[in-house]
């Protein structure tokens, strides 16, 4: 195994907190493999780029030698997370979780080894766990210590309700710890409530308490919110190689290296040069090239970066048009109102260049769809029914569209 400074310094770098720290480097100086575990509730299909970011300190740990444990929560899943939100999920089926994770273990084994990934699911021992272990479970924490929660805190002075099983989340968390007898847990500084209570879980159940450590909520690509499919600012690991690496570059400067620290295989040493490269006057858009060209090569190959790198330099450095836009038809009647105005949004949902209508608004509303190369600001317009229209949203997604 590495050498415990060295570990410590590459599994600190772009981490939030480590609690207790103490606990943890006397763990690393044991010379025995850690049990990492990191859980992931498959609330839907896909994962994005702000997932990666502990997905890649996972494959570090790896690499010094650590058994890590990627958690499918299927049981969790079903009750549904209630960090960072003023409002009850929706509680998913049975049917639609395992929907979800049909395609979770291909794509996190894009980054984990997948010889020394262990793939675990919490249903494995709650669906053994009896009504009255369960009671025992919720026996160990009371509802003032719930409501300490900022969350459920927030929620109960607004008014806004509270269901009983959403207690059950953070206790079932923190029971996966207790059956896995982890020695870390990692997750988003918003999971910090529930990671603790795994070590209060476990020290209630005879175990040594688990390290606990918080990454940071990547932002997505416009710097402010954190990357999430719902404010439409996500690069998604399914994405088409070109509209990766288009939406990389379409980073600011600054919030590129957000995004090197995070995300990039490469060193801090490395990360480090790249920035004295940019002071001493290279020009960032050539750094970032290195950087949409490693996340294309990682979620795809390392052809399909170089294509990518091909096209986009030739589209927007010499102002061209991708030759192979995809032609779709649509249907007239699914689009045309009664005043003869075409439902943009809805065109461009049908086109397949977002993913639902309410997408298409907000992407109207960011300016970011243009039509023929000129930016739209109605989501209903007069067309030309006759000929063939090119949208495109953003920079880097294309459909020629005829109507029919």
């Amino acid at each position: 195994m590495t050498a415990k400074n060295k570990q410590l310094q590459e599994i600190k770098r772009g981490t939030e907190e480590i609690l207790v720290e103490e606990e943890f480097i006397k763990r690393l100086g044991q010379e025995k493999p850690l049990k990492v575990k990191v859980g992931f509730d498959p609330t839907a299909p896909d994962l994005h780029i702000g997932h990666t970011v502990i997905i890649n300190k996972m494959r570090q740990f790896q690499k010094f030698g650590h058994e890590v444990i990627f958690l499918i929560g299927d049981f969790t899943g079903m009750i549904g997370d209630p960090s960072g939100v003023n409002e009850t999920r929706p509680v998913l089926t049975k049917e639609q979780i395992e929907e979800n994770t049909k395609t979770y273990e291909s794509q996190i084994l894009k980054i984990l080894d997948p010889k020394k990934t262990r793939i675990e699911f919490n249903s494995t021992w709650m669906n053994k766990i009896s009504s009255s272990q369960l009671i025992e479970i919720a026996s160990k924490y009371n509802v003032a210590r719930m409501l300490e929660r900022d969350d459920f805190k927030q929620r109960f002075r607004s008014g806004n309700p509270i269901s009983i099983h959403e207690f059950l989340y953070p206790l079932i968390q923190g029971y996966d710890s207790v059956a896995l007898e982890t020695d870390v847990e990692m997750g988003g500084t918003d999971q910090k409530f529930n990671l603790l209570i795994g070590r209060h879980m476990q020290q209630l159940y005879g175990q040594k308490p688990q390290t606990v450590i918080t990454m940071p909520l990547l932002e997505g690509l416009d710097g402010v919110k954190k990357m999430s499919k719902s404010a439409n600012n996500y690069i998604a690991l399914t994405d088409s190689p070109e509209d990766m690496f288009g939406k990389i570059m379409s980073l600011s400067d600054e919030l590129m290296w957000r995004y090197f620290e995070l995300l990039s295989a490469r060193s801090l040493d490395a990360i480090n040069e790249l920035k004295q490269q940019v002071q001493s006057g290279d020009n960032p858009r050539d750094i970032k090239f290195l950087l949409a060209g490693e996340m294309v090569q990682r979620f795809h190959n390392k052809k399909s970066a170089d294509l990518a790198h091909e096209l986009f330099i030739r589209q927007f450095k010499h102002g061209q048009l991708p030759d192979d836009i995809d032609i779709v038809s649509v249907k007239i009647s699914e689009v045309e109102s009664e005043s003869g105005n075409i439902n943009i949004p809805k065109v461009l949902y049908i086109s397949t260049l977002v993913n639902s209508v309410t997408e298409g608004h907000r992407a109207i509303e960011a300016g970011s769809v243009r039509l023929e190369g000129k930016k739209i600001e109605n989501s209903q317009l007069k067309l030309d029914l006759k000929t063939k229209h090119i949208f495109s949203i953003g920079k880097r997604r294309f459909r020629k569209v005829e109507f029919n």
